[in-house]
C-alpha cells in the first residue's frame, strides 16, 4: 500500500480533539475477581481462588465509547441498563470517564448486563452472565431513539457496537443507518453474527476473520485469496463503502467499493499480550479519524497502530493519542 506521510497521521490524531461520536449498542459491567490458586477444594474438585484484587469496568459498547474519550473525543452513549446496583455503577464509570449518558435508559424488566470473571493468574477459572438478551422494550427503545435524534444534530459519526442484547433492533438499526446517510456523517459497525446481514449502506464493518465468515456462513478457508473474496463478497452484500476485516498477527485488510484489490495493513504490535477490547479500539480510531475527514486508508492506518499498542496492555485496554504518536514511524 502507499505509505501516509507521518505528518498526516499526526494532523488526524490532533482533529480528534472534541469530535461528538455517538455510541450505540449493549453496554455491560465488567467484573473481575484476580486472585492465585495454591489448592484444590476439599468440597469439590475445583481449584480454591485466594482473592487478591476485585475491579469493574465499562464492558461491551460502553468499552467503545471509554476508548473514545480516551481519544480526546466526546462520546455520546446511547444504551439500555437495568434499574440496578450494576446499572448505577456502570453509569458511575462511564460518567468518570468524560461519557455523555443522557441517552442510556432505564429498563425495570431487565437486569444491567453483567460478565463477572474469576482469574487465577492469568487464566480464567470460570465465568457468570448475568443478562437479556430480549430486543428491548418498544417504550424504552423510543426513549433510545429519541436521545439519538438528539446527538445525531451535532454529532460526527455514528458507532454500532452489537454485542446481540437487544439494543440493536432491525427497526433501530436502519433509523440509525438512514438518519446518518441523510446526515452524510459515516456509520461504523462490529457486527453480532445474528445481525451481520441486516447492515447494509453503512460506511464500513469492522470483523474479525472468525466473525466474517461466520457471518456469511461459509467454513473457514485459509489463503490470501480466500480472504479476498470473502471481504468482496460482504462489501457487495451489505452494498457498504468498505469492510476492514482484522486479522490478528496478519493485521488487516480493506475493502473499499470500486476497488478491485483490498489494501493489507501490516500489524504492528511487537508482543501480543491480550486482545481483549482490541477490535474496540480499532472501531473507535477508525470512526474518529473518517469524521475528521480522514481517507478510508488513513483510517485504517492509524486504528491498527492504536490496535498495536492495545494488544500489548493486560485486560479491557485504551490508547490514547501520545501513545498512538509515539508509535508512529
Amino acid at each position: 500500500m502507499h505509505t501516509i506521510p507521518t505528518k498526516r497521521l499526526k494532523e488526524i490524531l490532533k482533529d480528534f480533539e472534541g469530535q461528538e461520536i455517538i455510541v450505540v449498542g449493549d453496554i455491560m459491567l465488567d467484573h473481575f475477581i484476580k486472585g492465585t490458586v495454591s489448592r484444590i477444594s476439599p468440597e469439590a474438585p475445583v481449584p480454591v481462588v485466594d482473592v487478591k484484587k476485585e475491579f469493574f469496568v465499562a464492558g461491551g459498547a460502553g468499552n467503545v465509547a471509554v476508548n473514545l474519550a480516551a481519544l480526546g473525543a466526546r462520546p455520546v452513549m446511547i444504551s439500555v441498563v437495568g434499574q440496578d446496583l450494576g446499572g448505577e455503577m456502570l453509569k458511575g464509570f462511564l460518567r468518570e470517564k468524560n461519557v455523555n449518558i443522557y441517552g442510556v435508559a432505564e429498563d425495570p424488566d431487565r437486569p444491567t448486563t453483567q460478565k463477572i470473571r474469576v482469574m487465577a493468574e492469568q487464566q480464567q477459572i470460570v465465568r457468570f452472565d448475568r443478562e437479556s438478551k430480549k430486543t428491548i422494550s418498544p417504550s424504552v427503545s423510543s426513549l433510545c431513539m429519541k436521545s439519538f435524534e438528539l446527538a445525531v444534530k451535532t454529532a460526527k459519526g455514528v458507532i454500532l457496537s452489537d454485542y446481540g442484547k437487544g439494543m440493536l433492533s432491525d427497526h433501530n438499526i436502519q433509523t440509525i443507518i438512514e438518519t446518518c446517510r441523510k446526515h452524510k456523517i459515516p456509520v461504523c459497525v462490529d457486527p453480532k453474527i445474528d445481525n451481520f446481514k441486516k447492515y447494509k449502506n453503512i460506511t464500513c464493518m469492522t470483523p474479525n476473520t472468525k466473525e466474517a465468515w461466520e457471518g456469511m456462513g461459509e467454513a473457514p478457508k485459509p489463503g490470501e485469496e480466500a480472504i479476498e473474496t470473502l471481504g468482496n463478497k460482504i462489501l457487495k452484500m451489505l452494498n457498504a463503502d468498505s469492510i476492514l476485516i482484522t486479522r490478528g498477527a496478519d493485521g488487516m485488510s480493506l475493502f473499499e467499493k470500486g476497488k478491485t484489490k483490498p489494501v493489507t495493513v501490516r500489524a504492528t504490535a511487537r508482543e501480543v499480550y491480550d486482545v481483549t477490547g482490541a477490535g474496540d479500539t480499532v472501531i473507535s480510531v477508525l470512526t474518529l479519524a473518517l469524521s475528521t475527514g480522514a481517507t478510508l486508508q488513513e483510517s485504517a492506518v492509524l486504528s491498527n497502530y492504536a490496535a498495536g499498542i492495545v494488544v500489548e496492555k493486560s485486560g479491557t485496554a485504551t490508547a490514547t493519542r501520545e501513545e498512538i504518536e509515539g508509535v508512529l514511524p
